[in-house]
């Protein structure tokens, strides 16, 4: 167990190119990628899990102590945006599945691993925590009203389906660590941390994988869409960052991890929870989305020190 321990570990300290790895793959390996397709959402689920259990119930409820700017800019980055944006598509009559994909990643709670982002920068994790434990509780009830006014919204019906669907992944996700932490695991290491943090990017790694599976074929059937996909996402994911980070300078330490946490969004969690018809439909943009979301600590890094 101290050998596993120690590669994790390792793997920890070299998380960027990890990430990298698992985006190379993603595209020269289409055949593993729709092997992996299918449990993409479970797996996205289990780093939810994961994180839950790094943060533990101590430090969730202890990282809440700035609730009041927390849960205002998680009404912002899940309510405020996505439905500006969705009110958007409607006016410019958008209705496809990439006006969809738009309105779902910016509905979309904090990366489960938005933290370990963060950290990957060289900065203080605990303002993602807050965010992530904040947004991901409130996600079912923000999603709502994005998810009414997008393109997705045939009935009422299957708005709140997915709201209570989301409730419930959440709740058994975060529920068992948080049980294991106060139960089984009560006191962990600091090499303890470091092991979860190199398992997180490992299995960051593969679920990218499955992620991408429309971008491989893409890339040769039709590199001119992909261009075009791939430089929307990245401008929406880094646009987000360097507006909030222009937006927030005033506040202090916590500035980089809030703009990390405005362009990087687990929209991957709603592949558990939404109908096969309309995940086919994100696919492209959710599989280029992840080019600059894992590519932020490297990409960002400079503009973040």
């Amino acid at each position: 167990m101290g050998g596993l321990s120690a590669v994790l570990s390792r793997v920890a300290e070299h998380g960027r190119f990890v990430l990298i790895l698992g985006l190379v793959a993603g595209v020269l390996l289409p055949d593993l990628a729709d092997t992996l397709k299918p449990f993409a959402g479970e797996m996205i689920a289990f780093l939810l899990f994961l994180s839950a259990l790094r943060i533990g119930p101590r430090d969730a409820v202890g990282g809440l102590r700035d609730i009041g700017t927390s849960f205002t800019l998680v009404l912002a980055y899940q309510l405020a945006i996505p439905c500006l944006l969705a009110v958007f598509c409607l006016a410019a009559g958008l209705s496809g599945g990439l006006a969809l994909a738009m309105i779902l990643m910016v509905a979309a709670s904090p990366m489960s691993s938005s933290p370990n982002l963060t950290i990957m920068t060289g900065h203080e994790p605990a303002p993602a925590l807050r965010l992530l434990v904040i947004g991901t509780a409130l996600l079912p009830v923000t999603v709502v009203p994005a998810l009414w006014l997008s393109p997705a919204a045939d009935s009422l019906g299957l708005v709140f389906a997915v709201s209570l669907r989301l409730l419930v992944i959440i709740a058994v996700a975060v529920g068992a660590a948080f049980a294991i932490r106060t139960f089984l695991w009560k006191s962990p290491k600091p090499e303890n941390y470091l092991a979860l943090d190199g398992l997180a990017a490992i299995i960051m790694a593969v679920v990218v994988i499955g992620l991408m599976s429309a971008v491989g074929p893409a890339l040769w059937n039709e590199p001119l869409k992909l261009a075009g996909v791939l430089a929307l996402s990245a401008a929406m994911n880094f646009g987000l960052q360097a507006g909030a980070f222009a937006a927030l300078r005033n506040t202090g330490a916590a500035r980089v991890a809030y703009a990390i946490v405005a362009g990087n969004r687990n929209m991957g969690l709603f592949l558990a929870v939404l109908p096969s018809d309309l995940i086919d439909n994100i696919l492209l943009f959710l599989g280029c989305y992840q080019i600059s979301m894992y590519l932020t600590p490297i990409l960002m890094r400079r503009l973040y020190k």
